[in-house]
């Protein structure tokens, strides 16, 4: 009678009483003692070489915003209030505008000043005058609204005359840079087209803040940043008493919707880098403005709520009326997956019972959120009409 073999013996723990201290390891495939050394150990236990990875949950509590950790300054931040622009009069004093902000320190002097606090209530009296209206809805054009209009459609057209070359990488389409060229050398030209002629030494200040408008030439790019650059170029012209308090709600249903139009096609078309993005955790990858416009457009809304936008009807039927239906109908074109992935914190304010909720929280947010970021208000320029106080 054959006799069975005797049982395989275990391999032995480096714990083990028989097993040396010597500086042995543990085979990562078997499990047995190795004449390698084990790695390093941090007080932690994990190797200094290999840490534990950083993750994130795809979706978290609504008020957890970015990283950078700001909401208790928004929650605490008082909703900014709509003000009146004062209008410049004689001598005129226009100036090449520069930058000024280099620092925290700057950004604190510069929210402390007039110029701030008139510039934000602009954004918000622009808001106000859009509040509970269709983009479609009769209301004052003057000749400025209706030539600045065409100017921008202008420069749609220019896109479809300067197609974008074939090249490998995924952002930055260097055909973006051409278009900018022509932007640059025929400025002058498209301020002079409205401009009254007392005013028109103006441009020297006010071209800069339009040809910062629509991204940088040089990182190809597009970003909040410059979409402050374009509410600053209108600041100016309300300064100069060339859009008038009356003006501004064809200032946002027709100007900025058409500004909207076209930066939408820049990006789609040259594939502009977004500048400054937050990634998932931003609220969107180029744009503020238009949330804050469509807000205030849905407020009061018998049929709409902020959970409204994850009914696709409502998207397909309503985006070409209500700036922020328009705002996430494009971002479900343009970014593939689950709503709730790519853009949480918009998932999440959809959950706000209101729309006045959603506007006062935006305003607040785009106050802490770009206007307090140095990265982004550093580029900000400063002359005579938009001063450094």
């Amino acid at each position: 009678m054959e006799s069975s073999p005797p049982p395989a013996q275990s391999p032995k723990s480096p714990s083990s009483p028989s097993t040396t201290t010597s500086s042995t390891g543990t085979c990562c495939n078997c499990g047995g003692p190795t004449s390698f050394a084990p790695p390093p150990q941090s007080p932690t236990g994990w190797p200094e070489l290999s840490p534990p990875p950083n993750y994130r949950p795809v979706r978290a509590p609504a008020i957890n915003l970015p990283p950078n950790n700001n909401s208790q300054a928004i929650i605490l931040a008082p909703v900014p209030q709509s003000q009146k622009v004062p209008t410049i009069s004689p001598p005129f004093l226009f100036q090449s505008p520069s930058k000024k902000i280099h620092s925290p320190d700057d950004i604190r002097a510069f929210h402390e000043s007039e110029t701030c606090k008139n510039f934000l209530g602009f954004v918000v009296a622009l808001s106000e005058s859009i509040r509970g209206r269709k983009i479609s809805d009769p209301c004052h054009e003057s000749s400025t609204t209706t030539k600045i209009a065409s100017i921008l459609e202008t420069l749609i057209h220019w896109i479809d005359e300067i197609p974008p070359v074939q090249q490998s990488s995924r952002y930055g389409n260097i055909s973006y840079r051409t278009w900018h060229e022509r932007l640059i050398e025929n400025s002058d030209s498209l301020m002079l087209q409205f401009l009254p002629d007392e005013l028109k030494l103006s441009t020297v200040e006010i071209v800069p803040y339009f040809t910062d408008s629509f991204g940088n030439s040089s990182r190809i790019d597009y970003g909040t940043g410059h979409e402050t650059n374009f509410a600053a170029w209108l600041y100016c012209l309300a300064r100069m008493g060339i859009l008038k308090e009356e003006d501004y709600q064809a200032v946002v249903a027709r100007v900025f919707m058409k500004y909207l139009e076209l930066m939408r096609k820049l990006q789609l078309v040259y594939c502009l880098e977004p500048a400054g993005s937050h990634g998932v955790w931003g609220l969107d990858d180029y744009h503020f403005l238009p949330f804050i416009f469509g807000s205030s457009q849905l407020i009061d809304h018998k049929y709409m709520k902020p959970k409204s936008i994850h009914n696709q009807d409502i998207l397909e039927n309503f985006s070409n009326e209500y700036m922020y239906i328009s705002c996430i109908a494009f971002i479900k074109k343009v970014k593939k997956g689950l709503f709730a992935e790519h853009s949480p914190l918009l998932d999440d304010i959809s959950g706000v019972p209101t729309w006045n909720k959603v506007n006062s929280g935006l305003l607040k947010m785009y106050k802490v959120e770009v206007l307090e970021k140095v990265p982004i208000m550093q580029h900000f320029l400063f002359g005579w009409l938009i001063k450094w106080e």
